[in-house]
């Protein structure tokens, strides 16, 4: 018996990096899953129908309502309902930097993704999960809503404590109504998103320092945490940040010597590289 058995639930930013990960552990662990993208992710849901899941793909930029609302409505005519919002989709750009270098070009596409998108999301989810009798959201955040830098990226940074705020208060609104509001706030992962970050050893190592397990974190483990978020196992936890950062935002100092040579509990099909 699966974790997410009997539920339906809807990935935004679903085609790469987390996302991907989530459409095929969603999938196994018995969701039905709709996979939602800007350019669409039928290569992601072929892997999760290939192995033995039930997924379907929809193009939608979050930044349009219309195309979220019929995204939304897709995915219950699909599927009959919505169980899970997994407010995925985000963007960390690459001119993104300090408070007098950053663009207003930069600012604004960072607010209207990583904010006003995951709000026009749950604007068009919360209805159906209403009539459906309630459900669970999942805000993507930042371990960076945390804490701050010396390696800005202030226009995320931001927008990633927005999101922690939109949590808070949408968990409260809607506490009585069966819908559970979290946040899932990640470490360092070498996704994409992270890969520009580190085009060399000294920006690597400069970030990896400051993690006291010794090593950045993988998609899968961060989805392990939005598995629990999204299952019956969270029954009774809303408007909570789950910050999965190997200890970062808990440490002063870090540890001296070599990180422990433990595998992590679960392959990672991202590589490190991409």
């Amino acid at each position: 018996m699966g974790r997410l058995d009997g539920k339906v639930a809807l990935i935004t930013g679903a085609g790469g990096g987390m996302g991907r990960v989530a459409v095929e552990m969603f999938a196994a662990e018995g969701a039905k899953v709709a996979a939602m993208d800007v350019l669409g992710c039928e290569e992601v849901v072929e892997a999760a129908q290939a192995a033995g899941g039930e997924a379907t793909s929809l193009v939608a930029d979050v930044t349009d309502p219309a195309a979220v609302d019929a995204a939304v409505a897709a995915t219950v005519e699909a599927f009959g309902r919505l169980d899970v919002l997994y407010n995925n989709a985000g963007v960390s750009l690459p001119d993104d930097d300090g408070v007098t270098t950053t663009p207003d070009a930069t600012w604004e596409t960072t607010m209207a993704v990583n904010v006003t998108g995951m709000w026009h999301c749950c604007r068009a989810g919360v209805p159906a999960m209403l009539e459906g009798g309630g459900g669970s959201i999942i805000n993507v955040a930042s371990f960076v809503a945390h804490l701050g830098a010396a390696t800005p990226q202030l226009a995320y940074t931001t927008s990633k404590g927005a999101v922690l705020a939109m949590t808070r208060e949408m968990a409260v609104i809607h506490a009585r109504d069966g819908i559970r509001v979290n946040a899932l706030c990640p470490g360092p992962v070498l996704t994409p998103l992270l890969a520009k970050y580190m085009a060399d050893e000294e920006k690597r190592q400069r970030r990896l320092v400051h993690i006291p397990m010794g090593r950045f974190g993988t998609a899968a483990e961060m989805v392990q945490g939005a598995l629990f978020l999204a299952s019956d196992e969270s029954s009774f936890m809303t408007g909570q940040s789950l910050l999965i950062d190997g200890g970062i935002t808990a440490a002063y100092t870090t540890p001296e010597g070599p990180p422990h040579a433990a595998v992590p509990p679960v392959d990672d099909p991202i590589p490190a590289t991409e």
